[in-house]
């Protein structure tokens, strides 16, 4: 084993979280955040599978699926007979505001309608945790919402949502107003991260959407603070004959 290798296992240990988390969602968190600071760079190689099971004390089972979820999320790449190597960043680009889509609609001289496909309340899943910076089984909201542009669907919106900050999140009519409108009421937005890509849609979004299989979508990937809250994460998703991103930039 080199000296590198030896001192990524031994700084990932020292980053494994003093948390009620799953060994595996622990050392998940710890690999994605040496990405994220540029500890671990893209295309190095990382420990095997092997190396960390012996210097972290677990088994090959968590090492491996903390791996795989990585490997799926697009911050790994595992190639065989090679390794596991830290991916390279997709090109993003930052969207500077957030807007009520049936402003947006209205703007262009549009209706706007929308249907409430799901609305719960439930405890808070590892991801979910992570993705609105709570404790596991946290009190949420998980809501589902089709948006309409005149005849044609637009957007799916699928947002989790903290319950401690919009306590009456599920009681709300989104037919008749936006999410936007009551968060925005509720819990003042402060601060919003945007990630968007291009993804292709599983059967039931082309159902949801109207549009045939294989054709690429735009997913935009959203979180709200309110202060130093986060309220929600969202997952738009948005076909790609319909919408496009506009930007305007002054010197």
């Amino acid at each position: 084993m080199n000296q590198q290798i030896e001192s990524m296992l031994s700084n990932l240990f020292n980053g494994l979280s003093d948390t009620s988390q799953p060994i595996y969602a622990k050392v998940k968190k710890a690999i994605t955040y040496k990405i994220s600071i540029g500890e671990w760079e893209e295309n190095q190689r990382i420990p095997s599978e092997a190396e960390m099971v012996k210097a972290l004390g677990v088994s090959r089972m968590t090492v491996n699926r903390a791996l795989r979820e990585l490997t799926a999320e697009g911050l790994l790449i595992r190639q065989q007979g090679l390794g596991t190597f830290v991916a390279k960043k997709k090109a993003h680009s930052a969207l500077f505001e957030v807007h009520n889509i049936a402003d947006e609609i209205a703007a262009r001289g549009h209706q706007h309608r929308a249907e409430l496909l799901i609305i719960e309340s439930g405890r808070a899943s590892v991801e979910e945790a992570m993705m609105l910076g709570i404790r596991t089984n946290h009190d949420i909201f998980r809501s589902v919402v089709l948006h309409f542009e005149n005849a044609l669907p637009i957007q799916i919106e699928e947002r989790v949502v903290n319950a401690t900050l919009a306590p009456e999140y599920d009681q709300q009519d989104f037919t008749k107003r936006t999410s936007y409108e009551y968060l925005m009421q509720v819990a003042p937005m402060t601060e919003g991260e945007h990630l968007v890509e291009a993804v292709l849609p599983t059967s039931i979004e082309c159902e949801r959407l109207r549009i045939q299989a294989q054709e690429p979508c735009l997913q935009i990937k959203r979180r709200t603070w309110s202060g130093n809250d986060i309220v929600t994460a969202a997952r738009l998703l948005y076909p790609g004959s319909r919408f496009q991103l506009f930007g305007h930039f002054g010197r």
